[in-house]
């Protein structure tokens, strides 16, 4: 029983065969491409057909292994989305959400309506590039895509829709766009109308795990395979990736651990007060009808910019030395906030993280070792400190934290986090956000009956690396320096929220 997974990163995509049979699931990377961002003018935009191309080189070569998957499924990043006009066809590529058009839409927004009726409406986290700020700019800016748009779909949706001509939302993604009330499950009428967008735009969010059609006829021919069913899997890839987590206990903290990271817990229903909001925490949909209660945390793409800005520089190293040499660096050195809004802009980023370390009076990390471990170093207490908020919000205490994703392919990281929270790290699967897809898939087929016994499946599948907490002395001490240091900017966006 195979399924075709495509997982789409904000750097990098992939296609992986699923299979299960009595040994339990496997997988087998059929494809993987990347998935860089185009700069036109002064725009910054996904190269959608590119992707889309990228979807049918996997199907071709999936056919060429002589497989014929029962159903297919795509995952992706949030908040991004693209317009379809009255024929059916894209209006323009989509924008990337770090595009600088978007800044101080967020505060304008706020102002008008405050940010404690968008929460109790959505119970989405305040992130400056969220959809219903793309959109609020674009109408205000008078976007001519607008007056022609008829139906909004984001990623996912959106490169289904390709395949099948079928357009239709998801769930897990429509929840991240900060417009869908899931306290009446439908896109959220007052936020629309305020940014003036109808709602004919959108259509309902189906759940994950729902049938969206077939692969169309004309790619069927084109590449030689029968109809593939489509699945609307858990389209968020968080969300895939916390179908993936290999629990035990329904008590289960995660953090999902890539370009961003996502830590947060699964719940069964929104977590929306005055708590939460204070805390900036968001409400995601997840599959079977839970939410995840989370924190997004910039994550590994402050170490992956410095990487490239090394590149440019002719300075470029491997991630296996480089780690090497952030092994060998002076400890705490240098720490900072990675959720510091200086940090969400492509560009520059080893200057800014020295003029952090010079605004908090700390030593400038200089050589590409003390910088890779200045930041591994503070994303490790960062997560400790979104973990304590997690078990405050939910109200419940965690035995140890269950890492997912590609980051978990670094050690150095993984260990430091367990020294950094003083519980045990069960790192594994590295590739949840695939393995969700997959689970949701066979959920839809029935070969899982529930979550549940997609994960325990998935814990006898896939290796799990236990790392155990040490230095505990050195790094509790660390953390109190660490919440010094970073106290302003976290009071800053507390205000601002």
């Amino acid at each position: 029983m195979s399924v075709l997974a495509y997982d789409l990163g904000a750097g990098s995509g992939r296609a992986l065969l699923g299979h299960l049979n009595d040994r339990g699931m496997e997988t087998m990377e059929i494809h993987r491409f990347k998935n860089e961002p185009v700069k036109a003018g002064e725009r910054l935009h996904w190269d959608i057909l590119r992707l889309h191309h990228e979807l049918l080189e996997g199907l071709n070569l999936v056919k060429q292994k002589g497989e014929q998957p029962e159903s297919l499924g795509i995952d992706s990043w949030a908040v991004d989305f693209g317009l379809l006009g009255s024929h059916g066809e894209l209006l323009g590529n989509p924008y990337h959400y770090r595009d600088a058009q978007f800044n101080g839409m967020m505060d304008q927004v706020r102002q008008e309506l405050t940010s404690q009726r968008i929460f109790e409406r959505t119970g989405i986290q305040f992130l400056s590039f969220n959809t219903l700020y793309q959109l609020a700019t674009l109408k205000r800016s008078g976007s001519p895509l607008l007056n022609e748009a008829e139906r909004f779909l984001m990623i996912p949706d959106l490169l289904r829709y390709f395949l099948t001509g079928e357009a239709v939302n998801e769930f897990t993604n429509a929840t991240t766009t900060q417009l869908y009330n899931p306290t009446i499950g439908h896109w959220d009428g007052e936020l629309l109308a305020h940014i003036g967008i109808s709602e004919t735009l959108f259509g309902e969010a189906v759940m994950p795990g729902t049938r969206v059609g077939q692969l169309r006829s004309s790619i069927c021919n084109d590449l030689g395979l029968s109809a593939i069913p489509v699945i609307a899997v858990a389209e968020h890839d968080t969300a895939s990736a916390v179908v993936a987590v290999p629990a035990t206990e329904r008590s289960f903290a995660y953090l999902s651990c890539g370009t961003w990271s996502l830590m947060g817990t699964e719940i069964d229903h929104p977590a929306i007060s005055s708590e939460s909001l204070a805390l900036n925490f968001t409400n995601e949909g997840g599959a079977g009808g839970t939410f995840r209660l989370l924190k997004n945390i910039m994550g590994l793409w402050i170490l992956q910019e410095c990487m490239r800005e090394w590149e440019r520089k002719g300075q470029g190293t491997n991630y296996a030395e480089l780690l090497s040499r952030a092994e060998l660096a002076p400890p705490f050195a240098s720490l900072f906030d990675p959720d510091d809004e200086r940090f969400m802009p492509a560009g520059d980023m080893t200057t800014r993280i020295q003029q952090y370390c010079r605004d908090t009076g700390q030593a400038e990390p200089q050589d590409q070792g003390a910088i890779a471990r200045s930041i591994l170093e503070s994303l490790a207490l960062k997560y400790r400190r979104v973990l304590e908020w997690t078990e405050q919000l939910s109200r419940q205490s965690f035995n140890g934290l269950h890492m997912v994703g590609g980051g978990i392919q670094n050690r150095l990281l993984c260990q430091w986090t367990a020294n950094s929270i003083g519980k045990p790290v069960w790192a594994g699967p590295a590739e949840g956000s695939a393995i969700g897809n997959m689970a949701v898939q066979w959920m839809a087929s029935g070969a899982f009956k529930d979550i549940w016994e997609a994960r325990k499946v998935i814990r006898d599948s896939f290796p799990v690396t236990d790392y155990e907490p040490k230095d505990r002395t050195i790094w509790e001490e660390t953390y109190g320096r660490f919440l010094r240091l970073t106290a302003s900017s976290e009071s800053q966006a507390g205000s601002e929220v």
